[in-house]
């Protein structure tokens, strides 16, 4: 097991990853630190909440990916019920990795 320390929204975590996978996870953590950095006033925000938004941010980007997906919402259940499953597998996986974090400040 290796370990990458990233920073997100001006906090730093020590996450850690399989070998190999430190690039990978630093340059996911540069992504959703650059999405948070447009959100104002978010420095005063718990970190919960940021990192919610960061989840948020990057359900819309996923679902913008959606093929044929409109802007507001999937176009039927179907495709809800997978961009859902999807979401919720992302969600997980964050989450684990999450709870595996040590705050560095």
């Amino acid at each position: 097991m290796s370990n990458v320390t990233v920073s997100i929204a001006g906090r730093s975590y020590t996450v850690a990853c399989d070998p190999g996978q430190e690039g990978h996870i630093s340059r996911l953590a540069r992504s959703i630190d650059s999405k948070l950095k447009d959100i104002p006033n978010l420095a005063g925000q718990a970190e919960s909440r940021t990192l919610l938004f960061a989840a948020l941010l990057l359900a819309d980007e996923l679902h913008e990916l959606q093929p044929g997906a409109p802007a507001a919402a999937p176009a039927n259940d179907a495709q809800t019920a997978e961009a859902l499953e999807t979401l919720a597998e992302k969600l997980e996986g964050l989450a684990e990795r999450l709870e595996n974090a040590t705050p560095n400040a």
